[in-house]
């Protein structure tokens, strides 16, 4: 049997898609080990997952709210993505030496995964969280590609990583999406689209299921782990536009309290600081959100159509492919009013064909394989 090593970065979105992935190999009988949070890891994969710990920077300071395009792609470079990998190489290189991995599985972001294995000249595969790399977000901006390729160069040298480029594996990249979702993007032969990773997932948080209503349409919204810092005006526009919506009953996943006291807001919303999105998905009718990769697919694979409000980062291509795959509504985040925000959720629950092109998508998913898929190809990897 094999030897996995995953690589990930402390963010929930990251861990999530490997954990799928993680149980389907150990469920073959395979071995498994982490490299990355522990507390992060075990909450999400079980506290009986083996995980070697990886250091974070000391002093990451926080992303203004008002940061986009690409003053946000280069913060998320500079302050974020480099600083994390240097923290993280030794963490990586320590498991490497201890584990002795067959295969280690690098998630794009967490690049010292990569550029360590690369360097040690062992098999790697990369794991594409997100589909914004696959399409060349940086395409006709070269001077941005060069400033990129200088910072990872530094990197390299710093850490004793190898040439490849840590982003897309020359062994393979597992990207968990469809052509359904993706677009008509040309992509390596080296891309695996393997559909979402669902399931895997130690089970979370607490619900009042009794509050919901079968016989009436239910609204997820949720701006994802990671926003909490632009989350106040967008999730109090929704939680306003909609408790004006007849009909339909609305769950706002709320962590940082910017809606209020937490609790119910009348007999339509429901304000929580978390909620257990992949049981929920099973009861809803629409999801707003920032246009994560996750949220969007988690829901698809449901069926549910979306209303997405993208913030920054991969958020505006992924919604991007949501509404070319007709599957939702795009608003603009910093201009939802209550308005526009209800408008647009009325839409996506009355009109078949959103619901209809959800379900496509959602079939695509569920026949591309997900974590079954991903296994296979890293089975075959050790030959």
């Amino acid at each position: 049997m094999g030897r996995f090593l995953f690589v990930t970065p402390p963010l929930v979105g990251h861990v999530n898609p490997a954990v799928g992935v993680a149980a389907a190999l150990t469920a073959r009988g395979h071995r498994v080990a982490w490299a990355g949070q522990p507390e992060i890891i075990r909450r999400l994969a079980g506290d009986d997952a083996e995980v070697f710990p990886c250091a974070v920077p000391d002093d990451v300071p926080e992303r203004d709210a008002s940061l986009k395009g690409p003053a946000a792609f280069r913060f998320l470079w500079e302050e974020f993505l480099i600083p994390l990998a240097e923290a993280m190489a030794p963490g990586v290189r320590a498991a490497i030496g201890r584990f002795r991995p067959q295969v280690v599985v690098a998630d794009q972001q967490a690049i010292a995964g990569g550029l360590v294995a690369d360097g040690l000249g062992l098999t790697w595969v990369t794991s594409a969280t997100t589909s914004a790399e696959l399409v060349d977000p940086l395409a006709g901006m070269p001077k941005v590609v060069a400033w990129l390729d200088d910072l990872l160069d530094g990197l390299r040298a710093r850490i004793d990583g190898g040439p490849a480029d840590p982003r897309m594996s020359p062994h393979g990249v597992l990207a968990f999406t469809t052509r359904e979702l993706l677009g008509p993007a040309t992509l390596p032969s080296r891309v695996r689209l393997v559909g979402p990773s669902i399931g895997g997932r130690a089970a979370t948080g607490e619900f009042p299921w009794e509050w919901l209503d079968p016989a009436v349409p239910t609204v997820l919204v949720t701006l994802g782990t990671a926003n909490a810092d632009a989350a106040g005006d967008f999730l109090n526009a929704a939680a306003k536009g909609l408790s004006r919506v007849d009909g339909i009953r609305t769950v706002i996943a709320d962590p940082s309290g910017c809606v209020g006291s937490v609790g119910s807001t009348g007999d339509q919303v429901l304000v929580v600081p978390q909620v257990p999105q992949m049981a929920l998905l099973e009861r809803v009718d629409a999801v707003v959100c920032h246009a994560g990769h996750n949220t969007v697919c988690e829901s698809l694979w449901h069926g549910v159509p979306l209303v997405v409000a993208p913030i920054r980062d991969d958020q505006p291509i992924v919604a991007g492919q949501v509404v070319d795959a007709g599957a939702g509504i795009r608003l603009r985040f910093g201009r939802a009013k209550p308005d526009r925000v209800a408008d647009a959720v009325t839409r996506v629950l009355d009109e078949p064909a959103y619901r209809a092109a959800a379900e496509k998508v959602g079939a695509s998913f569920r026949t591309a394989g997900g974590a079954a898929t991903a296994a296979d190809h890293l089975e075959n990897l050790l030959a």
